[in-house]
């Protein structure tokens, strides 16, 4: 494996920050990853050198357009895209997904049938959710096994009917790590005639995406969860979304993807979403590929998987030693690559928030509570108003981070209990 993590680290200036003389240690990448220097140069460049609204004939205007064309085309790449017409950028997730189910509610009618899963962050549950409310359609739930931590074929086939028009389902657990085996699901769900909107926020920091090969309709995912600015990316199979008539201004364009991309482009984030993608492809060429960006990205995250996956085992090991403490997801080292390195627990008698707090004291920097997988610590019978505790590693995490990180989770957890 040719990665070299000291030469990675060094491009994320927040990695070497002090604070009163304590390291950071960033375990807080589910929600939302450090970035490299080159995106922060890129949107200060495109503010300082490029800064103006779309559409005249001047300078900066023609070199605002093209930092957004090419922030589609990276993304394209990055997603394994046919086209960039098939690449919408907007706010986040969540405002993405609302806009495009409620695009989609147009071709919909009282009596037809969604399906969601247990499994899902709740940007990928609510906006159709409340859809349903709006237009009386009937929701299927979809829950996950308990003992594989995915959603099985079986179990979706099962809930399909002939009045289902859309499959909702994410790619990885923000919560659980799993990965759900999202070609097999989506081939059986459009066997039966439904659209699939997988969301891959919690995947695409860990793993290559090919919305083509997958066969889904809809894909989404976060550009600050894969070390970007914070801006969410919407991929539509060109024959799907060409033929949807979005909500927006009469006078704006109709052409794709702008006619889904409402008010004035964020084009200096769009501009750090090209730095990010490009970041990709600067790791793969470092370990030796050659050829298309999109060729650089596959390798990038071919060696990047195996460093990680390493680091998740360890995490893993590590805080099954705990007596009391469950971790919420695939534990077998033979499935690791079934997961992403997000790892939940709880701790018998134990509050997370008290254990958050004093590893945050600490600075090692991670989450409790629901992490807004409502769904999943429900399915679990976790107390909502509790949760977990989350810890995620990204690529430029270290196996002493994580020595640390144990460290302190057993001296905490034992000073706990102590109380």
């Amino acid at each position: 494996m040719d990665f070299r993590i000291d030469a990675v680290r060094a491009k994320f200036p927040a990695l070497s920050l002090i604070d009163k003389g304590r390291r950071r240690i960033y375990l807080d990448n589910p929600a939302g990853t450090q970035v490299p220097q080159a995106v922060a140069d890129a949107v200060s460049r495109c503010l300082l050198t490029t800064n103006a609204n779309l559409g005249g004939f001047f300078e900066t205007t023609v070199a605002a357009q093209d930092i957004v064309d090419e922030a589609h085309l990276a993304m394209a790449d990055f997603l394994g895209a046919a086209s960039p017409q098939e690449i919408i950028i907007g706010a986040n997730m969540t405002t993405l997904t609302y806009h495009m189910s409620r695009t989609l509610g147009r071709t919909m009618k009282p009596g037809d049938e969604i399906i969601l899963t247990r499994m899902d962050h709740e940007g990928n549950v609510s906006p159709w959710l409340q859809l349903a409310e709006d237009l009386g359609l009937v929701v299927r739930w979809l829950p996950f096994d308990q003992q594989s931590w995915q959603i099985e074929e079986a179990a979706l086939a099962a809930l399909l009917s002939e009045r289902t028009r859309l499959v909702a389902l994410n790619y990885a657990s923000n919560l659980t790590g799993s990965i759900n085996r999202v070609k097999a699901l989506t081939g059986i769900a459009r066997r039966a005639g439904a659209l699939v909107y997988v969301d891959a926020v919690q995947f695409a920091p860990h793993g290559l995406i090919d919305v083509q090969n997958l066969g889904c309709d809809f894909l989404i995912c976060s550009a600050y969860k894969f070390f970007g600015p914070h801006m969410g990316i919407l991929w539509g199979r060109l024959d799907v979304i060409d033929t949807l008539k979005p909500y927006k201004c009469r006078c704006s364009s109709n052409a794709l993807p702008e006619r889904f991309e409402l008010g004035t482009p964020q084009i200096e984030l769009m501009a750090g979403l090209s730095a990010a993608v490009d970041y990709f492809a600067e790791l793969g060429a470092a370990a030796g590929a050659q050829g298309s960006r999109r060729l650089k990205i596959a390798k990038a995250f071919e060696v990047s998987i195996a460093y990680e996956n390493p680091l998740a085992q360890q995490l893993i090991d590590g805080l099954s030693d705990i007596a009391g403490l469950t971790i919420h997801g695939i534990t077998d080292p033979k499935r690791i690559n079934e997961r992403v390195p997000t790892v939940s627990f709880t701790v018998e008698g134990i509050v997370p928030e008290t254990i958050v707090r004093q590893m945050n004291a600490e600075n090692i920097f991670l989450w409790s509570g629901h992490n807004y997988a409502w769904e999943i610590v429900h399915q679990l019978g976790i107390p909502a108003e509790q949760g977990v505790v989350r810890i995620g590693i990204a690529h430029y995490n270290t196996s002493a981070e994580i020595d640390a990180t144990l460290e302190s989770v057993h001296r905490v957890v034992a000073m706990l209990r102590q109380e």
